[in-house]
């Protein structure tokens, strides 16, 4: 029971140190969006504000989500790191369960478990909201939230809808950072490999 003790000090402490949002209990359930289209859903998405993740370190962020296969939606994550260089990530998401579409699972790597995706709001053409938890031991769970657009910016206005989707389903984004999408600091990272 110790080590057990001393496992779940240390995970924390790294998450910590990495400005993960870890929190006591289980993860919350929102209600996701309503009759989610795959097909609408496709397409380039910029990152306008996350929740900080360990795995995202850089500016200019998108998602780009292409059929793959029936029922298999391609993704490309892409991020401009401080050194000047793309990060990209390739992965796949699937639909868990049929009659909640919007609850896809993304798996990145051949050997890990999928993560949660879920699509909580979106109106396909301007803004997604997207969340996602991980529990652990069943004392605390990791929240992971993005705003994102169809273009590189969204109004004040539109994100304080947005934060209410999160903020009414008890979801906490205090800690929300704004992602970098500036003409001056992403014009060219199509360009960079």
């Amino acid at each position: 029971m110790q080590a057990l003790q001393v496992l779940s000090l240390t995970l924390l402490s790294v998450l910590a140190a990495n400005a993960q949002t870890f929190r006591p209990g289980k993860c919350p359930q929102p209600p996701v969006q309503a009759n989610f289209d795959t097909a609408r859903y496709l397409g380039k998405w910029y990152e306008i504000q996350k929740l900080p993740a360990i795995f995202q370190k850089g500016e200019c962020s998108t998602a780009t989500y292409s059929l793959k296969s029936p029922g298999v939606v391609g993704v490309l994550n892409r991020e401009l790191l401080s050194n000047n260089t793309v990060n990209a990530i390739t992965g796949y998401a699937k639909v868990k369960d049929p009659s909640e579409p919007a609850k896809l699972e993304v798996t990145f790597f051949e050997d890990s478990s999928p993560g949660p995706y879920w699509v909580l709001s979106t109106d396909y053409e301007g803004h997604s909201v997207v969340y996602s938890c991980t529990e652990f031991l069943g004392a605390f769970h990791v929240d992971f939230a993005w705003i994102l657009s169809r273009e590189p910016t969204l109004s004040k206005e539109k994100l304080g809808e947005l934060y209410d989707v999160f903020t009414s389903n008890g979801i906490n984004i205090d800690v929300m950072t704004v992602t970098d999408q500036s003409k001056e600091l992403c014009v060219d990272m199509p360009l960079r490999a």
